[in-house]
């Protein structure tokens, strides 16, 4: 037998016929648990990197001359070193280590050669820390999303790759039987990213599209990494931990399948609203409104599907760490999509557009929803893969409120602050603006104030959650996991 078709036997993952389930998610958990531990210690180290810049980025907006001696925390370094630390360090890392998880164990399979995606992932995070750096010391793009250098990008395409084909040779090999609906946002998401990520790259830094292209394909791919990357894994969370904590199956396949394939469909054309007014065909517009619009479909309708697998058990997700940040999530992911249907709409965007109501709108997905529902994933996952309980309740508590009151205030603050904006931005007197952009620039201090003062509950949260978690890391509490009905461990003070 040749090498390469021993090396390509050797990775097939399928476990014996006849084991015991608990036996299999016992050896997958095991064989996981390197790989997804490094994944979330990395996640979480980028978290406070980009709370730190967020903060600084945050106090520049009412105090410019915060740190304003230092060139490489300039407003325009720090903002993008926040996007991109959240963006391809925290989030990407979260969604490595939890998708991965989630496919191993509902594929029923473990991963071979565990080495290559430790790897993979250590020069995934040396591009991303490499990115970052370049924006600090003035090596920055001007593409939003996409800051980073452009020798960044073959080391991160790389990486992802050689973590991503770990998810496909999953499904590949998965135990003959159902497909369940997270499977089929994993398996989604990790084709969609590279071919959204790639495409953004050629066409706007490599090989540059002419004209108005650039900013079409730049506001495609800024959309579609939230809306074809983490909005399925998000997805993919809710529908394993909201039915596998309560121990209730999902309250609708046929829901599932509407849901899936209508953000399939809808969302790879909904970032052209965002151009309403520019000098692109008036067609492509309007095909991004129609499809922005049509994505109230799969909102409303996993909105229902959520909705009634949780029905009768607000006690048991009051008791759940876990369904506490989960439900939040997808609570929010519903009112995001909605408000991002309704700000497609020609006379709401003429309020909305450039203000800091669509800065609000990017933290309602990216974090009330997305980031919720991976701190919820966390604490459900660490427990078993380290086989201990969260060390402290109380940080898990000051966690959640820290998170949840810190993203209301700061929604609340961008909606309504926005909206105003935009209000003073449009009036006008016998043809000339009524409002100069100092005096909408001064209207906006108190809800900038409000903004930093919600940085600092999440900042607070934030640190709740890195203490746990290294806590947890270095041993925890004393008892040690067991086996038991999916709810019991899953309660306050007892988090597994």
């Amino acid at each position: 037998m040749s090498p390469l078709i021993s090396f390509f036997t050797s990775i097939d993952p399928r476990q014996k016929t006849g084991v015991p389930l608990k036996v299999q998610l016992s050896e997958i958990d095991r064989q996981m648990r390197v790989p997804v531990i490094m994944f979330l210690c990395f996640a979480v180290l980028w978290l406070q990197i980009g709370t730190f810049f967020a903060m600084v980025s945050s106090i520049k907006l009412h105090n410019p001359e915060f740190l304003g001696d230092l060139s490489w925390l300039t407003f325009g370094r720090t903002r993008s070193a926040h996007l991109n630390s959240v963006a391809y360090g925290w989030a990407n890392n979260a969604v490595f280590g939890v998708g991965l998880w989630i496919m191993a164990r509902l594929c029923k399979v473990t991963v071979r050669h565990a080495g290559i995606l430790i790897t993979a992932g250590i020069f995934w995070n040396i591009g991303v820390a490499a990115g970052v750096f370049g924006i600090l010391s003035g090596g920055m793009t001007s593409i939003e999303w996409l800051e980073m250098p452009m020798q960044v990008a073959p080391l991160l395409a790389l990486s992802y790759a050689m973590i991503g084909v770990w998810g496909v040779i999953m499904f590949r090999y998965r135990a003959l039987g159902h497909v369940y609906v997270s499977q089929w946002y994993i398996l989604g998401g990790l084709f969609w990213f590279p071919w959204i990520y790639m495409i953004a790259q050629v066409m706007i830094l490599w090989v540059p599209a002419r004209g108005t292209v650039q900013a079409i394909t730049n506001w495609w791919f800024a959309h579609n990494v939230l809306g074809l990357w983490y909005t399925p894994m998000g997805l993919a969370a809710i529908y394993y931990f909201l039915p596998k904590v309560l121990g209730r199956p999902i309250h609708s396949y046929y829901l599932s399948v509407l849901g899936f394939w209508s953000l399939a469909l809808f969302y790879n054309w909904a970032g052209v609203h965002h151009l309403i007014g520019g000098p692109i065909p008036v067609w492509l517009i309007s095909a991004g409104i129609v499809a922005s619009v049509m994505m109230v479909i799969p909102a409303i309708v996993t909105a229902i599907n959520h909705h009634m697998t949780a029905v009768g058990n607000a006690r048991a997700v009051w008791c759940s760490p876990t369904l506490r940040f989960i439900v939040f999530g997808a609570m929010s992911y519903t009112f995001a999509s909605l408000f991002g249907s309704a700000m497609a709409l020609r006379d709401i965007n003429v309020v909305t557009h450039f203000s800091q109501f669509t800065v609000g709108h990017a933290h309602h997905g990216a974090y009330a929803f997305f980031t919720m529902v991976m701190f919820g994933s966390v604490y459900f996952m660490v427990p078993r893969l380290l086989k201990r309980e969260w060390p402290s309740a109380a940080l898990i508590k000051v966690h959640f409120w820290g998170t949840a009151i810190g993203i209301g205030i700061m929604l609340f603050a961008l909606h309504i602050g926005g909206w105003i904006q935009g209000e003073m931005w449009n009036e006008l007197k016998d043809g000339a603006p009524v409002y100069s952009n100092l005096d909408v620039s001064q209207a906006l201090v108190k809800w900038f104030l409000s903004r930093s003062f919600a940085g600092i509950l999440l900042t607070i949260g934030h640190v709740a959650f890195l203490v746990n978690f290294v806590w947890m890391l270095a041993g925890g509490k004393s008892t040690r996991y067991k086996e038991g009905p999916t709810l019991i461990g899953d309660k306050e003070g007892s988090t597994l």
